[in-house]
C-alpha cells in the first residue's frame, strides 16, 4: 500500500474518532452555545434576557427556580428544572433572568445553551464542562420536545442519570417545554393502543419528566397579569402614555392575537415604544 493511500486511511481514522476538545476558556464569557462539527462552545458577549422584576405572574416559578439556582452556585444539592406550560409566558426568560440575578449576588455560574438537536452529542459536552471542576454549569435546553420516532430522548439520559459515571457535579440541567411529558398526548395514546404491553410502551420516555426533581409550571395569564405587564415595561423604558389609552390599545392588540401572554405583552409594548420614538432591546 503507497505512502499516500495510508495518509488518506489515518486522516479518515482520526475524522472518525477526533482528538478530545481542548477545554476552552471559560473566563472569556458568563454564557457559552455548544455547537458540534466541530465541537465547540462559543462565548456569548451579551445574553439577550429580561429583568426579572419585568416578569409578571410567575412569582412562585420564580422564586423556587432562583432559590435551586442559588443552593447549586454555592455548591450545594440542586435539583434538575423542567419549566413546562404554555407558549410565550416567560420560561425562557425566567432561565435567563435567574443566571443574572446570581451574578449579581456575586455567585459564579456559567449557563451553556444546548440546541435540542444536539443531544446526541451531550456526551461529549458533559466531558468538556466535567474537566472544569472549578466552575458551575447551567444546562440549557429550550423548547424541548419529542415526536413519533425520535431517539433524542435516549441522549438526555446522559444529562438527567449520567449513566455509570453520573451526572457531573458541577452541571445542573434546566429545559424549557410546551409539554409536560416532553412527547405530544396523541403519540403517547397511540403507542399505548398499539403496543403488546401498553403500560411499558410509553414508560421510557414519559419517565423522562420524572427525572426532573422540579417541574414548574407556567399557565396562561388573565387580563391583569396581562396589563401589569405592559405597565411594567412602560416603567422601565419610560414610554409616557395615559392608563385609559394603554388599556384600551393593549386589548385592542391581545384581541387581534387571540390571546394573552407574556410574548403578546411585549410584542405590543415593542410596537408602541416604536410609535413613541423610544429605543428598547430587542
Amino acid at each position: 500500500m503507497s505512502a499516500d493511500a495510508m495518509d488518506r486511511i489515518a486522516a479518515a481514522l482520526e475524522r472518525m474518532n477526533p482528538a478530545p476538545l481542548a477545554a476552552p476558556d471559560f473566563n472569556a464569557a458568563e454564557a457559552f452555545v455548544w455547537h458540534v462539527d466541530p465541537d465547540r462552545l462559543q462565548p456569548v458577549e451579551q445574553v439577550n434576557r429580561v429583568e426579572m422584576s419585568l416578569l409578571v405572574g410567575i412569582d412562585r416559578s420564580r422564586d423556587t427556580l432562583l432559590e435551586n439556582t442559588r443552593q447549586f452556585a454555592r455548591g450545594l444539592p440542586a435539583n434538575n428544572a423542567l419549566l413546562w406550560g404554555s407558549r410565550g409566558m416567560g420560561k425562557s426568560s425566567l432561565v435567563k433572568a435567574v443566571h443574572a440575578a446570581i451574578l449579581d449576588e456575586g455567585l459564579p455560574l456559567k449557563i451553556v445553551e444546548l440546541q435540542r438537536e444536539d443531544l446526541v452529542s451531550v456526551g461529549r459536552l458533559l466531558d468538556l464542562l466535567r474537566s472544569a471542576p472549578g466552575t458551575r454549569f447551567i444546562l440549557f435546553c429550550d423548547d424541548l420536545s419529542f415526536s413519533h420516532d425520535d431517539q433524542h430522548y435516549k441522549s438526555l439520559k446522559a444529562v438527567l442519570d449520567g449513566g455509570i459515571e453520573g451526572r457531573p457535579e458541577n452541571v445542573v440541567f434546566y429545559a424549557t417545554s410546551n409539554r409536560r411529558h416532553l412527547m405530544p398526548r396523541d403519540m403517547i395514546e397511540n403507542e399505548r393502543s398499539s403496543a403488546i404491553n401498553p403500560s411499558e410502551a410509553v414508560e421510557e420516555k414519559v419517565s423522562l419528566s420524572d427525572r426532573f426533581g422540579l417541574w414548574l409550571g407556567f399557565h396562561p395569564c388573565d387580563q391583569d397579569e396581562y396589563l401589569s405587564m405592559i405597565e411594567g415595561y412602560c416603567a422601565a423604558y419610560g414610554v409616557d402614555i395615559a392608563p385609559d389609552t394603554l388599556r384600551a390599545e393593549a386589548i385592542e392588540w391581545q384581541a387581534t392575537r387571540g390571546g394573552r401572554s407574556g410574548r403578546v405583552a411585549w410584542q405590543f409594548f415593542t410596537d408602541l415604544a416604536g410609535r413613541h420614538g423610544v429605543k428598547v432591546q430587542a
